[in-house]
């Protein structure tokens, strides 16, 4: 397998990376692609894809533009797959993971309030997520952010289409009593434009603490893909509610179930 990253990553590359060494495969890799390979002298993403297709079996390519996975499936002969693309694109294997996660956790998809949280607007992982939550019944989907990073129009209106009910919040405090999941991801700073000075304000909008976890159901879970940054507090780690460790360990099981099928 050849992965081929051309934004950084820790979680997604070295669970490939570990899922393929764990059923007797072997890695070449690389990080940084688009500084520290033939892109930086430039080298187009489907040339540098026809030349690894003379060195290995899969190649599982993350990159900085929307599209790039798609790009790179156009011109190879051999399975690849999407690792993340560009803001506002996709991360299908993470969406995959979440989906595990909450099943792992709760026994169960049907039925479930799921809030999430953040930057929905470019947040991959969010829209992902969203793609495949809305394949199972009776799901009920909360976007919960700021107005500037909202869910978009092509999936609110996928939603729609497809007889799924979502509904749009500025506050998960309004909401958390009646979730099942809350599903957190990340709001950058500089992500909130002209708002940016009011950040901390904003964040205490999307933001799990203790006070916060004791208005949650006993039985319910947070989850985060992480890296964190100020979404949930440290003091919410030991409580079993919190379930991103958990989440980042099944990380290795969809690796291996996915290159098991595509490279039996």
């Amino acid at each position: 397998m050849a992965c081929l990253f051309y934004e950084p990553s820790t979680r997604t590359r070295l669970s490939f990376e570990t899922a393929m060494l764990r059923l007797g495969g072997k890695v070449i890799s690389t990080e940084h692609a688009k500084e520290f390979s033939s892109a930086a002298s430039g080298e187009g993403l489907e040339d540098t894809v026809r030349v690894l297709n003379h060195f290995v079996d899969v190649i599982f390519v993350r990159h900085n533009e929307v599209g790039g996975a798609k790009r790179a499936a156009a011109v190879s002969p051999i399975p690849i797959i999407n690792a993340g693309d560009g803001k506002g694109g996709q991360h299908p294997t993470q969406a995959l993971l979440d989906v595990y996660t909450v099943y792992r956790e709760i026994k169960s998809i049907d039925g479930l309030n799921i809030a999430i949280v953040g930057d929905l607007a470019q947040g991959r992982t969010a829209r992902s997520l969203t793609y495949l939550l809305s394949k199972f019944d009776r799901v009920k989907l909360y976007f919960v952010g700021p107005d500037e990073l909202q869910m978009q129009a092509d999936l609110l209106n996928y939603l729609e289409d497809h007889s799924v009910w979502y509904r749009k919040e500025s506050d998960l405090r309004k909401i958390i009593p009646e979730l099942d999941v809350v599903y957190l991801t990340r709001i950058e700073k500089e992500r909130l434009g002209e708002r940016a000075a009011e950040y901390d304000r904003i964040m205490d909008s999307f933001f799990i603490d203790g006070a916060m976890l004791s208005r949650m159901k006993k039985h319910s879970i947070v989850l985060h893909p992480l890296p964190r940054l100020n979404e949930v507090s440290t003091e919410v780690d030991a409580d079993p509610r919190a379930g991103y460790f958990r989440q980042a360990q099944y990380g290795i099981s969809i690796p291996m179930a996915l290159l098991t099928m595509l490279l039996a």
